[in-house]
């Protein structure tokens, strides 16, 4: 199945307030547990979100490693008035900072993160090397990223599948974005081309069936 670009940006405010109050536990739980898995002894002091939603993964990250301090950028306004309130009502606004940003821009920003979390960014950028780009530009040398998104099925009925099996009971902007999104995902090989031309030597490996994840450590230059 050929991949189908969606929109960049979740704005509208509906939309940002469905996937705010939806429960997204288990995989966001499991991003944090593959971040353990994948670097034990890595301590955390500042981390950069890239396309933090509704901040959800934020507040599990600042929850889990209590010493570090988190940046967490999104380009969707009404995304961020979700986050502020996400990340309010857990008691962590001095340690957590909510940019506007809209990859790649991102002036304000500066190259001081030991760490880089994503999830589910990947999917909405129509050109993938602006995520890598980025992450080039802002990790120190030797930071440990972790990125996580929807890996594209082989076909629409196995879209459909999953659909049914994960947002059956969810509302219908919540069905018809997970639909799109699934559409508009990579392959593992696809986003393995991406690193490859971003000179990243970052792992590649596929944790459900229908996320894949991606980790590594920022070369020295």
């Amino acid at each position: 199945m050929e991949r189908v670009p969606e929109p960049e940006l979740m704005d509208e405010p509906g939309q940002a307030q469905a996937y705010a109050l939806a429960d997204f536990s288990e995989p966001h739980q499991a991003f944090i547990e593959h971040f353990r898995r994948l670097f034990p002894s890595h301590v955390p002091h500042h981390v950069l979100d890239l396309g933090c939603g509704a901040a959800d993964i934020t507040v599990r990250f600042a929850r889990a490693f209590p010493q570090s301090r988190l940046t967490a950028i999104d380009g969707a306004p009404a995304m961020l008035a979700c986050a502020q309130r996400t990340v309010q009502a857990a008691d962590l606004a001095t340690r957590v900072t909510l940019l506007e940003r809209r990859l790649p821009e991102h002036h304000g920003v500066v190259r001081e993160f030991d760490t880089i979390i994503s999830n589910s960014l990947l999917h909405h950028l129509h050109d993938p090397q602006v995520l890598w780009r980025s992450i080039r530009a802002l990790a120190l040398p030797g930071a440990k990223v972790v990125v996580m998104d929807l890996l594209r099925p082989c076909s629409r009925a196995e879209v459909d599948t999953l659909v049914a099996t994960y947002a059956a009971g969810e509302p219908e902007v919540l069905r018809r974005d997970f639909f799109n999104s699934l559409r508009a995902a990579f392959r593992p090989g696809e986003v393995r081309s991406q690193l490859q031309e971003a000179g990243l030597a970052f792992g590649v490996e596929t944790v459900s069936d229908r996320h894949l994840l991606v980790h590594g450590v920022m070369p020295d230059s």
